[in-house]
Parts: C-alpha cells; sequence; structure tokens
C-alpha cells in the first residue's frame, strides 16, 4: 500500500524557509549557530591569508631576480631583424603617382617617424660620438642612468630626408624613400667591432631587372658602430635607431618587384631559413603610372 505524502501549502514551505534561515528557539542562522559560522569564517581567513602571503613572497623573491632595466631571458632575440618605414600591411609598398592619396598615406607616416631625427632634436637631447667604435656606458658599480645616445641626424639620409623636399620623399615623383631600420637588442654589440652596412638586391632575376638603380643614405648603407649598444627603454631614453634610406631611381613602372635588404655584420646571420626576418627583410614595391 502507497502512502502519499501530505502535500505542504505554500505559507508551511515559506514558514520553513523563515525557520531555516533563521530560528528563534535554537538561535541558528541558516543551519549553524554563531559559533560555528565564527570558527569557518576565521578558518577560510587563515587560510586564504597564508595563500595570500605565500603568493606575495613567492612574487617578491622572483622580483628580486629580476632587473628594472634588463630582461633576464632575451635569447629568442639572438638575432636582430629588420624591418622597413612606412610600416604597411605585408610589406608592401605600392605608390599612384598620378592619385595623390595612395601616396600621401606614406609620406605622413614617414614625417612622424623622422621627427624625432630632427638635427635640433638631436643637438638637444643626444652626443656627438666618435664614429667606428661602440659608445660603452658601463655602471662600474654605479647606477648609469639614464644612458647618453649619439646623434643621427635627419640630414644623414640625404636626398630621403624629406626636409624642403616638394617630391615627398620621391614618392610623388615614382622615385621613393623606403627607410631600413634594425630591431633593438638589448647590450648586443651589433658587427663584431667590423664595419656594417645594408645591402638591397631583387629576389628574383626578374626582380633584379626591374628593380632598376637606387641610392643609399648613408654612403652604402653603412650602419656605424657607435649606435650600439643598445641598453634598454628605461635606460636609453632618448636612444634613436639609425636608419638606412633606399631611394629607388627607376623602378618598372606597374610591375610588382620583390626587393629584399640585408644586414652584413659578421654577428648577424641572415641564411635562417626558419626565421625570414632574422637581419633581412623582403618587402613588395610597385610603382603604377598611367
Amino acid at each position: 500500500m502507497v502512502i502519499q505524502k501530505e502535500k505542504k501549502s505554500c505559507g508551511q514551505v515559506v514558514e520553513e524557509w523563515k525557520e531555516f534561515v533563521w530560528n528563534p528557539r535554537t538561535h541558528q542562522f541558516m543551519g549553524r549557530t554563531g559559533t560555528s559560522w565564527a570558527f569557518i569564517l576565521l578558518f577560510y581567513l587563515v587560510f586564504y591569508g597564508f595563500l595570500t602571503a605565500m603568493f606575495t613572497l613567492t612574487m617578491w623573491v622572483m622580483l628580486q631576480t629580476v632587473s628594472d632595466h634588463t630582461p633576464k631571458y632575451q635569447d629568442r632575440l639572438a638575432t636582430p631583424g629588420l624591418m622597413i618605414r612606412p610600416k604597411t600591411e605585408n610589406l608592401d609598398v605600392i605608390v599612384n603617382v598620378s592619385d595623390t592619396e595612395s601616396w600621401d598615406q606614406h609620406v605622413q607616416k614617414l614625417n612622424k617617424f623622422l621627427e624625432p631625427y630632427n638635427d635640433s632634436i638631436q643637438a638637444q637631447k643626444n652626443d656627438v660620438c666618435r664614429p667606428g667604435r661602440y659608445y660603452e656606458q658601463p655602471d662600474n658599480g654605479v647606477l648609469n642612468y639614464p644612458k647618453r645616445a649619439c646623434q643621427f641626424n635627419r640630414t644623414q639620409l640625404g636626398d630621403c630626408s624629406g626636409i624642403g623636399d616638394p617630391t615627398h620623399y620621391g614618392y610623388s615623383t615614382g622615385q621613393p624613400c623606403v627607410f631600413i631600420k634594425m630591431n633593438r637588442v638589448i647590450n648586443f654589440y651589433a658587427g663584431a667591432n667590423q664595419s656594417m652596412n645594408v645591402t638591397c638586391v631583387g629576389k628574383r632575376d626578374e626582380d633584379a631587372e626591374n628593380l632598376g638603380n637606387f641610392i643609399m643614405f648613408p654612403a652604402n648603407g653603412n650602419i656605424d658602430l657607435m649606435y650600439f649598444p643598445y641598453y634598454g627603454k628605461k635606460f636609453h631614453v632618448n636612444y634613436t635607431q639609425p636608419l638606412v634610406a633606399v631611394k629607388f631611381l627607376n623602378v618598372t613602372p606597374n610591375v610588382e618587384v620583390n626587393v629584399e635588404c640585408r644586414i652584413n655584420a659578421a654577428n648577424i646571420a641572415t641564411d635562417d631559413e626558419r626565421d625570414k626576418f632574422a637581419g633581412r627583410v623582403a618587402f613588395k614595391l610597385r610603382i603604377n603610372k598611367t
């Protein structure tokens, strides 16, 4: 014989819930006395306090081994890469000579990029250094901060400086300037105390034919040793990277040309097929003319 449970009314259910939340007979809140709740809260307070203290101690110990100025590990940046300016999507420099809007965006980017290289700013913030030697600034037991940087004046970029240039870095005449810069690696002595320079070529035979002639600034694409080593963003506050400007004089119009530029330095490998940007950069150049 099945015994059916008596169905509780809504009022009874509400009363039971009220008694569960606060029982005036036993002075229990949600099934526990005040003492029980106090022990539970104390346990969790001690438990999470211990976890917080252990985490804080671990972080403090770890931070004692980390420098504010130099990364502890930078093995992934053993070889600096090259990049181009103007910075474009997919490293494509496309210029339509008759369409101002197609190249004005590049000009605006270059104006902003080269502003810190103005001779007046460089003279105010940076030093005139001796060429052909590293500009080392050791701490010698005392923090030498901030580090001084060597001047790289915008006028060193010659016809690509953009100073008083009615051709807008050559973009309005189909002779554009592309700037090559080497990525920064802290405490890296580029060149291994030997001269270094940047060279550019067409990637394939047909690219070499269509690339035509070009000139480089500074001459021969030289990068001087005095701009190294780099000590980091916090140490080297006013550091400006050395640049190489390439002015393409007679690229075959309406043809896509694949260009590759490399840094020729004794301690920078440029033949690692696993890293296409190690010591080199490849970009596409196209000059459209109607």
